[in-house]
């Protein structure tokens, strides 16, 4: 298990940030090496990526100036720099006060990220029969106050962390699962059941 790290808040800056580095497959191919194996260098990620060690030495400086990774000191002969990933808990906060490009950067993170967890849908459904119980699918339907909302996604979150590991540090037999959760009232809020 993981200590949860602090919240993390992105600002509307840190949107257009965020956005930028994910919106590249470098980098998002990069983040998801190191939250596989741990610990790389880029001369291993670019061999993984198929990518030039030129190019991954720059996508693992620019994830570091985001704070999404963290160069190991202690590692290294002063020419190959070895990187981590960083656990964290990032959060953007309800009402947050953007600017218009920085909205754009929201909405562009969020259809970005979407698009791909439409994908996981798609083939949880797809291969649920098959999945031998990997692929779980659960919806429901709550009414809840809004300080019941946040006290669920507490409640969630630390749920996720209770399971969470380091990098590199997975249990034997553990498989990579995506997680995704999402609360939003329903288009409809005049029907009462």
């Amino acid at each position: 298990m993981v200590e949860r790290p602090e919240k993390r808040v992105l600002t509307g800056a840190d949107l257009k940030a965020f956005y930028k580095a994910l919106a590249n497959p470098v980098r998002r191919d990069i983040l998801s090496y190191l939250g596989k194996h741990g610990e790389a260098n880029s001369t291993s990620v670019a061999k993984a990526l198929r990518e030039s060690t030129g190019t991954t030495s720059y996508h693992l400086r620019k994830l570091a100036d985001l704070d999404l990774i963290e160069e190991l000191e202690d590692r290294g002969d002063g020419r190959e720099r070895w990187w981590k990933s960083r656990s964290k808990d990032i959060y953007t906060p309800p009402g947050l006060d953007l600017a218009p490009d920085e909205r754009e950067a929201m909405l562009k993170l969020g259809t970005l990220k979407m698009s791909h967890d439409l994908g996981l849908v798609t083939r949880a459904y797809a291969g649920y029969e098959n999945s031998e119980g990997w692929n779980q699918i659960y919806r429901a339907g709550l009414h809840l106050t809004k300080e019941q909302v946040t006290s669920f996604v507490e409640e969630y979150q630390n749920l996720v962390w209770k399971y969470a590991t380091e990098p590199g540090q997975h249990p034997e037999g553990s498989r990579s699962v995506a997680v995704r959760f999402i609360v939003v009232p329903e288009e409809d809020e005049s029907t009462e059941d």
